[in-house]
């Protein structure tokens, strides 16, 4: 998938929180095929380094939890330290799980909301006198959660209602020096969060029948999303979720016959 110039991020400098695996590991990647020089986060040191390695010989792999302000700014003291300032930050760090309210306790509910929307403003909060202004580019990685409520999801309902208002707010507060974004992926294949959601063959294909485009994105079509929010070509974009979900979120497509009506 070739839809920007190769270069476009040349010189530039981005950072990945939770970028060691899944769809922000298909970030990282992305940034650095188009130039730019990539730095990803996460809490297992081994899994950032092979991350690093996956990247490419120039990338930078660093361990640090979100949840702990102090950790996360060191590692992006390290970054600038390496490559100097930064231009894109990327906060994708989550956890989640399946739990009814009055199966969940109170710690349970906690460490996701620490880990997305607490860790979402360590990231970025931590960052901005680290960053490379006027015109750096945050990202927040958000979910269809923070929009329609979810049964068994209200710990990550709560978090990524939090990440979205908080994209607002900083977009507010920090323009025009900083644009403040969020992409909000819908059901990616080959990721964690789809591999518990839906095992089966079966449960995969009532999935699709929901969906209007009729089949699971792509890691490589979400980072697309992060390199046009990073680009000049959103120069003009703040404050904005955007949406890269196939129309999932719009309604359920498996409720309609397409066949009545048509010639």
């Amino acid at each position: 998938m070739q839809t920007f110039r190769d270069d476009l991020l040349a010189g530039k400098v981005a950072f990945v929180a939770g970028g060691t695996s899944g769809i922000n590991l298909g970030i990282a990647k992305r940034y650095a095929q188009l130039g730019a020089k990539v730095a990803v986060c996460g809490r297992n040191p081994e899994k950032a380094a092979n991350a690093a390695r996956e990247i490419g010989p120039d990338a930078l792999g660093l361990s640090a939890d979100v949840r702990d302000y102090a950790a996360i700014r060191g590692a992006m003291e390290q970054v600038v330290d390496r490559f100097g300032k930064m231009d894109i930050v990327v906060s994708g760090a989550a956890g989640n799980f399946l739990a009814p309210v009055l199966g969940m306790s109170a710690n349970a509910f906690r460490t996701v909301v620490d880990i997305d929307l607490n860790g979402t403003f360590n990231v970025f909060r931590g960052c901005h006198d680290l960053l490379n202004l006027p015109g750096a580019s945050l990202i927040a990685i958000t979910a269809g959660q923070a929009i329609n409520a979810s049964a068994l999801q209200a710990h990550a309902c709560a978090a990524k209602a939090g990440i979205n208002q908080l994209i607002r707010v900083l977009a507010l507060e920090w323009g025009p020096h900083v644009r403040v974004n969020g992409i909000s992926p819908g059901p990616i294949a080959n990721t964690e969060g789809m591999a518990r959601l839906a095992p089966d063959s079966a449960t995969r294909q009532s999935h699709f029948d929901r969906i209007a485009m009729k089949r699971w994105g792509e890691i490589e079509e979400v980072a697309e999303c992060a390199v046009f929010l990073s680009s000049p070509a959103a120069a003009y974009i703040t404050g904005t979720i955007l949406d890269c979900d196939g129309g999932s979120q719009i309604g359920d497509a498996s409720r309609m016959d397409l066949s009545k009506g048509m010639a």
